[in-house]
């Protein structure tokens, strides 16, 4: 009878060392809020992302995916987009509002722990294309861009601390919610696409450069609305497959 040959004790390293500076950014977040760098502390929350956007398309590229991988992954990104932005909004502003703010800064953090725990529940069921929730990355991008356009046009006072607190807690509940975003899996980096493709993407990286808080936050807010409209259309499609 053929033996099943032991699973391997190693590492795959490449896209682990992804993960690993994505963690290292996200801890860098963090401390960067509690010394008051929220400059650095957002830009390092930006980086954690594109980090973070490689490592799982190495991993497919090598084929080196594997289960220690992905949970570690989803670890790394507690810290990076749960974690980091909740304290880094808590040092700009939240704590100015007491245990309020305490709280408001928490649920954001709880909301990012419990929407990494439903993706790992679902992810082999789920529909590919749609993620259920804002995914934890965009959330925090929300978050850091605000902090950072408030810090980049010296935006403070109880106006801005009141914006902070909207666009915290309502991204933390988008995290849990029902509602569908584009996960934008489907996308062919390796393929061929449209001349008119590589002028906007020339536009929109010239526009990055000139405002980043600005033009990434718009973005970034922009993609959180845009899932109340596709969860629209989906439902309506529902209903008229159904009466059809």
């Amino acid at each position: 009878m053929k033996q099943t040959p032991p699973p391997s004790k190693g590492l795959y390293l490449l896209p682990n060392l992804f993960t690993t500076s994505a963690l290292f950014a996200g801890f860098y977040a963090i401390t960067g809020a509690v010394n008051g760098h929220f400059e650095i502390a957002v830009i390092a929350i930006f980086i954690a992302m594109v980090l973070d956007g490689l490592d799982g398309r190495v991993a497919r590229m090598t084929n080196t995916q594997s289960e220690f991988g992905a949970q570690y992954d989803s670890l790394a990104d507690l810290v990076s987009f749960g974690v980091a932005p909740a304290a880094v909004a808590y040092s700009w502003g939240l704590s100015s509002l007491g245990k309020f703010g305490w709280m408001v800064a928490f649920v954001y953090a709880t909301c990012g722990a419990l929407r990494l725990a439903r993706f790992n529940v679902q992810h082999n069921i789920a529909d590919k294309r749609y993620f259920q929730g804002l995914a934890s990355p965009a959330a925090a991008a929300l978050v850091a861009g605000y902090v950072w356009l408030m810090e980049d046009y010296q935006l403070t006072g109880t106006g801005a601390t009141a914006g902070l607190l909207t666009v915290t807690l309502c991204a933390g509940l988008l995290m849990v919610s029902n509602i569908r975003y584009h996960s934008f899996k489907e996308l062919n980096f390796t393929g061929k696409v449209p001349f008119v493709v590589a002028v906007i993407v020339m536009l929109v990286l010239a526009l990055i450069y000139a405002a980043p808080p600005l033009i990434l936050f718009i973005m970034c807010l922009v993609y959180a609305l845009s899932g109340l409209v596709l969860t629209m259309r989906l439902l309506r499609r529902t209903q008229r497959d159904k009466t059809e």
